[in-house]
Parts: structure tokens; C-alpha cells; sequence
């Protein structure tokens, strides 16, 4: 088994993590492969005990069997785009703090290691979102995708934005809002829900609408068919708003139209028999904290 290991950020309190999963994959006759930025970024922690025989990557390709991501959401959210095409599923040890996405615990990483080489776990595909533009976007690639939310806001002023809305080439409405985000299924639980949006489950074949503080008060978060094509015209009072996609985040000319839809590519997420959807989410939102239940 070949297993490529991301990191975006590392700290000294994680050197154990490391060293346990390093023994963890080495005992089990794996090979380590350590992303160039990320072995960079860890050669500062002598505490850091490497494999015998280390090796870089820069790009995947299909000789991978699985992703391994050290960090939170986020971290997991950034390895995304190296999977590109690829069917290499990814799962996260989570280092950080809500760890929606990255769902190995800390306290679980031997059980949840054993059982990713004994091969006891599911796959769950995950749609992602894709872009295209009337105008070029300077800092996104053809081949953008995002996981979990695409994101237009405003900038560089305190005045809202209009984000004129069009689903399949039929009219919705006009939010008058700080920005709208576009959210998967699997964005339900980001940034979309602390808007006030939906929690949507993975296997539902949507998209949800949500606006960023709405001026107009009937404004509400809408959940669309994902086979639907989302058409953006944004106005403004300065020349460019922001798109973000998950973590990327770029400047756009106003009156740029943007299209938005369901991708053909999926992300496959590794799904623990004791880390699915719902003990995350009854862990994550304190669901049944309630005495009563």
C-alpha cells in the first residue's frame, strides 16, 4: 500500500501524532509519502522520528492507494485540489477543532489506522462544485473545484452587494446581502450553517442557497436539485467582489457572470464504521447533551 501524507501547518504538540502514525503505517509495511511543502514544513521538529526510507511528492497520481490529511477542515479542504481526477479517497486525522471533514480523533488513530489496512471502511462520494466565467478569473484554474462551498461576497466596502440569481436560465431573485454561498452536501456543516442554512445530508443529490446577512428580511436559505446550473451576475459599488472556492480565495471584476454547477468528478471520503455522518454530527452539535435524552 502506497499512502500520501498533507499537512498545511504543523505544532510541536502534534510531533506524537506524527510518530505514532509514522509506526502505525511502517508496521503495516506501508510506504510513506510526505508532500515536498509539507516535509519542508516539518523539518524544524527534530522530535519528529522519520521512516527509513522517506519519500517526496508533489503531484498525485493513481499509484496512490489513500490520502492521509494532518490538521482540521481546512487542512483537508487544501489536499482537494491535488486530487484532481484521481480515484484516490482521502480521510483526515484531525489536529484542529470542529473536524467535520477530518474525522480520525486523536484518541482513535491506532483503531482507526488498523482499520483503514485491514481495509474496514466504507467509501462515500462526495459532489463537488465547479466554476466557469464570462471573463477570465486571474488565480483559478479550468480545473478548480471546490468541496464543500463557492462563496461570491463583497469587497473592499461596507455596502452590500446584489447577487442576481438564475437557476437553469429562469429567474430566482436578486439578494441584496453581503454575499451568497453556493454549499454542497457536504458544505452543509461549514460555513453555510453558521449562515443559518440547512444541514443537508452527504448522499442528497443537492445544493443549498445561502445568503450572507440578507438586507431583504424574506430572504431564506433554499435547497435546489444539484442538476440545476447556478448563473451569478454580482453588482457593486466598487470594481471587483470575492469568490471563494473552500479555501481559494480570489478577486473578481463586477458584472463578471459566473456559472456554477454540479462537477462530474467526485471526492471519495474514507467513512469509519465509528466516525458516519450522524455520531459526527451528534458529537460535533452536542446532540443529546439534553438530560432528557
Amino acid at each position: 500500500m502506497k499512502i500520501a501524507l498533507f499537512g498545511s501547518r504543523f505544532h510541536s504538540e502534534d510531533s506524537p501524532i506524527l510518530n505514532n502514525l509514522i509506526a502505525k503505517l511502517q508496521a503495516g509495511q506501508v510506504d510513506i509519502c510526505f508532500e515536498s511543502h509539507f516535509f519542508e514544513l516539518l523539518q524544524p521538529f527534530t522530535e519528529i522520528t522519520w521512516p527509513k526510507d522517506i519519500q517526496i511528492w508533489e503531484t498525485l497520481d493513481q499509484s496512490f492507494d489513500l490520502m492521509i490529511t494532518i490538521g482540521g477542515d481546512g487542512t483537508l479542504l487544501r489536499a482537494i485540489k491535488y486530487l484532481n481526477e484521481l480515484d484516490v479517497p482521502v480521510v483526515g486525522i484531525n489536529t484542529g477543532r470542529l473536524g467535520f471533514l477530518a474525522t480520525i480523533p486523536k484518541n482513535l488513530l491506532d483503531q482507526s489506522i488498523d482499520d483503514i489496512l485491514a481495509q474496514r471502511f466504507l467509501i462515500s462520494e462526495r459532489c463537488v462544485l465547479e466554476i466557469s466565467s464570462s471573463n477570465p478569473i486571474t488565480g483559478l484554474s479550468q480545473k478548480e473545484i471546490a468541496l464543500n462551498e463557492i462563496t461570491v461576497s463583497r469587497k473592499d466596502t461596507t455596502a452590500m452587494i446584489k447577487v442576481e440569481t438564475i437557476l437553469d436560465n429562469e429567474y430566482l431573485t436578486s439578494y441584496w446581502a453581503d454575499g451568497l454561498i453556493i454549499a454542497t452536501p457536504t458544505g452543509s456543516t461549514g460555513y453555510s450553517l453558521s449562515c443559518g442554512g440547512p444541514i443537508v445530508m452527504p448522499q442528497s443529490n443537492n445544493l443549498i442557497l445561502t445568503p450572507i446577512a440578507p438586507h431583504n428580511l424574506s430572504a431564506r436559505p433554499l435547497v435546489i436539485p444539484d442538476h440545476l446550473e447556478v448563473t451569478l451576475r454580482v453588482s457593486s459599488r466598487t470594481k471587483q467582489y470575492l469568490v471563494s472556492l473552500d479555501s481559494t480565495v480570489v478577486s473578481v471584476e463586477t458584472e463578471t457572470v459566473l456559472k456554477i454547477k454540479k462537477s462530474s468528478r467526485c471526492v471519495k471520503m474514507i467513512e469509519l464504521p465509528y466516525e458516519g455522518f450522524l455520531p459526527t454530527l451528534r458529537k460535533k452539535l452536542l446532540w443529546g447533551k439534553d438530560k432528557r435524552n
